[in-house]
């Protein structure tokens, strides 16, 4: 079966995207351990903006075409850093913040533009207006799941240092789990839906991209990228 011209027009808009939201994902993990004593990663040759360093090709195919995807994990040593517990927050967070401060970014960029009265009127400006979209999209995807408290996802990491120690053992043993509740997540968001900010059909993973979007791009941000 053949791709049509509007699919694969799509999946280049989108493919370099998802590259650089996952790329710059697992730098800003490396570069943080790094930063608080461990070097593991740039050994590892990790400490990199080569998107071939980093990403995982089932990750990256199910990022294009499913609701989920990841990257190769970078590398870290937690008995490296300066302040185990705190270094290891900063490290986990580094990843999520870096998507987030992208997505924020390019929405209010949108919001901006459509406040001067800029809206795309040529084809070229209508697909850079798409490859903005999917900044947004993706990169609040990514910040909104990887902050999820299961295991092996960013979340689960900084909830774990957060709580009292007893609790972050209890928390920990959890983890072996961590999949089975990963696919649960998953399959729950594709059957359950509802209206929020006036929109139909919205699933729980993707009321908070919503929300995030409604919060930087504008209500009518979002009514265009939507």
């Amino acid at each position: 079966m053949g791709f049509s011209n509007e699919f694969l027009l799509d999946l280049a808009l989108r493919l370099p995207v998802v590259l650089f939201a996952l790329t710059i994902h697992e730098f800003m993990h490396g570069y943080v351990a790094w930063k608080c004593g461990d070097d593991t990663a740039l050994r590892a040759g990790r400490l990199t903006l080569n998107p071939l360093a980093h990403l995982d090709l089932l990750g990256t195919i199910c990022l294009i075409f499913a609701p989920i995807g990841w990257a190769k994990p970078v590398p870290v040593n937690p008995y490296n850093y300066h302040n185990p517990r705190r270094d290891e927050v900063l490290v986990s967070g580094a990843g999520v913040a870096a998507n987030f401060a992208i997505a924020a970014a390019v929405a209010i960029l949108v919001r901006v533009l459509l406040e001067q009265g800029i809206v795309p009127t040529t084809r070229l400006e209508g697909l850079v207006w798409i490859v903005m979209r999917y900044a947004i999209i993706l990169n609040f995807g990514l910040f909104v799941f990887n902050l999820l408290p299961i295991f092996p996802l960013d979340g689960s990491h900084i909830l774990r240092e957060l709580l009292p120690a007893r609790a972050a053992a209890r928390f920990a043993e959890l983890g072996r789990y961590g999949l089975f509740f990963l696919v649960g997540v998953v399959v729950a968001n594709r059957y359950i839906q509802f209206d929020f900010l006036g929109y139909h059909g919205v699933t729980p993973l993707m009321a908070p991209i919503l929300a995030l979007m409604y919060v930087f791009a504008g209500p009518y941000g979002t009514s265009i990228l939507i």
